[in-house]
């Protein structure tokens, strides 16, 4: 096995394993196993950390991460995908909340570690796997990723002072400190991108030579322009390794912090909370076993903009040093603030998820955060919005929609109706007298046509948001069309309405039909409802099979003529009752 020098260390293709270092040059292996399977894809969250209870900001990165991986497995069962998530629970944070509530480290964790699955499971994120980092199974993942660092030379032990931020459990250059008044008023040092204090610490720990991996990183970087989005993340990772990239210190005295896992060969050092924490990547997909070569690297973090640095620089490197590929994807979000302000327990403004999933429904929350949060940029939350968005979008938009076309005023047999082509040629200039379908008619199918097309682009690109948004406008066009043709005052007795009526109900359903295809990954109740009440059945619901309007292009249609599903109810009710009773009796 020919060596290569750490500036050839990166190559995209599949994991690989460790390789003995050959001499005082630290050369590594580049023995390379197959790579995974291009047809799976692997999802995560960050694990999150216990030491405080979960809020809405936890519950988006998993919504994300849940929305991409559902999509995924639309695609057709050969598209095989996993979604992991799981709790940080090591370092000095949790060793002090523990204290302080007079608890065991593990009987803290233990109970917030539940919190956060109670709460993914009420939110339908659909976990294949959820990964403590106080699990055993854990503790000897990080410590054989230790020994790989080790055997290739990269770890030394030494004195390593600097700059050491306890909120945010990591070291600081003096690029990253600032001086700003404290409490007394006299200027105290904090940290430059996060603002919490920061102290001068000097102890003897391992010291992982980071100062290496400067060129690969940048190498990996542009060889794959969307390895890191949205694109601003990406650029600000090429800004960071423009500057000095001192080596990184992963371990603190044991006397310090008790709480974590022990380096492999010394009690006196505990290892890294963040190295920890990074390899649970690894751990859920079986690591060190030979399982997890089949996952690695199709694996897309999905984080928040404040742990950037330590997914798009530090574990990057660790990886690479380790003897494998950066991970495929790392998509960045930004955060949440409330009614303007940063969530603060202090404030009192943090917003409880659980009572939000009650509030609002699952599948209502779900849509509000997917729908309102844009990674680029932080997005406020307010209970006005949250009313105003569902109502309009999911209430009345969507679910009048669905119950305007199923109405048995409207569509007295319960079918799909049939498409009647000379109704609505393909081309407006073949246009015969029983034409009934005007421009904007055209606009639609057109819009519906090129809809999922559309969807897939901006969930490549992490910008559920807009896929949603485009959704919603195509929901609006629909409306439009019904409200133009008003099939209401048609009558299924007229040989001159009842080709158009039929075609309009047929149109109308078939956009409801791709609505709630598309909608499956962001709201899966909601789209079951939908699609259920249209008679679609579950293996008919796939991405693969989405064929829009066929009869207009000239093919069978496999649900013209099929009695619609039963009866469910509002597809969504509105949360403001208030216009629905001004509504009623305007009606009355």
């Amino acid at each position: 096995m020919r060596p290569v020098s750490v500036l050839r260390l990166w190559r995209r293709p599949g994991p690989r394993r460790a390789a003995v270092p050959e001499g005082p040059a630290r050369r590594y292996g580049s023995h390379a196993p197959p790579g995974p399977d291009p047809a799976r894809a692997h999802f995560t969250t960050p694990i999150f950390y216990v030491n405080a209870a979960p809020h809405i900001g936890h519950l988006y990165s998993a919504l994300l991460a849940d929305a991409l991986c559902r999509r995924r497995r639309l695609l057709g069962p050969g598209a095989a995908a996993r979604l992991s998530t799981g709790t940080d629970e090591h370092g000095l944070k949790i060793q002090q909340a523990a204290a302080a509530a007079g608890l065991a480290p593990l009987e803290l964790c233990d109970r917030v570690s539940a919190q956060f699955r109670q709460l993914f499971r009420a939110a339908g994120v659909s976990a294949t796997g959820f990964t403590r980092t106080t699990e055993p199974r854990h503790r000897a993942a990080v410590q054989h990723f230790w020994g790989a660092l080790q055997s290739r030379g990269l770890l030394r032990k030494g004195l390593y002072e600097g700059w050491y931020c306890a909120s945010d459990e990591c070291f600081l250059p003096e690029a990253k400190v600032t001086r700003q008044p404290g409490p007394s008023g006299e200027p105290s040092p904090v940290s430059v991108e996060s603002g919490h204090p920061v102290s001068w610490t000097k102890e003897e720990n391992y010291i992982f030579r980071l100062s290496q991996f400067r060129e690969p990183l940048r190498q990996w970087l542009r060889g794959d322009p969307r390895a890191i989005t949205p694109e601003p993340f990406y650029q600000a990772v090429l800004q960071w390794l423009e500057e000095d990239l001192p080596d990184l210190s992963v371990s603190r005295r044991s006397n310090h912090l008790h709480w974590g896992i022990p380096v492999p060969g010394d009690e006196s050092q505990t290892i890294y909370v963040w190295l920890d924490a990074l390899v649970n990547y690894l751990t859920v997909i079986g690591y060190p076993d030979a399982e997890f070569e089949s996952w690695w690297p199709a694996t897309s973090h999905i984080i928040g903009k404040d742990i950037l640095k330590f997914h798009a620089i530090y574990w990057p490197a660790l990886l690479l040093g380790a003897g494998l590929s950066p991970p495929r994807r790392i998509y960045v979000h930004s955060h949440w603030t409330v009614c303007g302000q940063k969530m603060s327990k202090s404030v009192g403004n943090v917003v409880d998820p659980g009572a939000c999933l009650e509030r609002y429904t699952v599948d209502g929350f779900r849509y509000f955060l997917l729908r309102q949060g844009v990674p680029n940029w932080d997005c406020d939350y307010y209970d006005e919005k949250v009313v105003k968005l569902l109502d309009s979008e999911l209430a009345d938009a969507l679910g009048g929609l669905l119950n305007r076309c199923t109405a048995s005023r409207i569509n007295p047999s319960g079918t799909y109706p049939a498409f009647c082509a000379p109704c609505f040629p393909r081309e407006p200039g073949l246009a015969g007298p029983a034409a009934r379908a005007q421009a904007e008619d055209y606009a639609l199918v057109h819009a519906v046509s090129a809809l999922p097309q559309q969807v897939a682009h901006y969930y490549d690109n992490f910008q559920i948001y807009k896929a949603l948004e485009e959704v919603s406008s195509c929901v609006r066009q629909t409306n439009g069309f019904v409200q133009r043709h008003t099939p209401w005052k048609l009558n299924w007795e007229s040989p001159g309405d009842a080709p158009w009526l039929g075609t309009v109900l047929h149109v109308a359903l078939e956009c409801l039909r791709v609505f709630g295809t598309l909608l499956q990954p962001v709201t899966p109740d909601l789209a079951d409802k939908l699609l259920s009440r249209l008679g679609i059945s579950t293996t008919e619901r796939g991405l693969g099979e989405l064929c829009f309007l066929p009869r207009f292009y000239g093919h069978a249609c496999p649900f013209e003529g099929r009695k619609l599903g039963p009866e469910t109810g509002l597809l969504f009710p509105r949360l403001d009752q208030s216009r629905s009773r001004l509504v009623k009796a305007h009606r009355t």
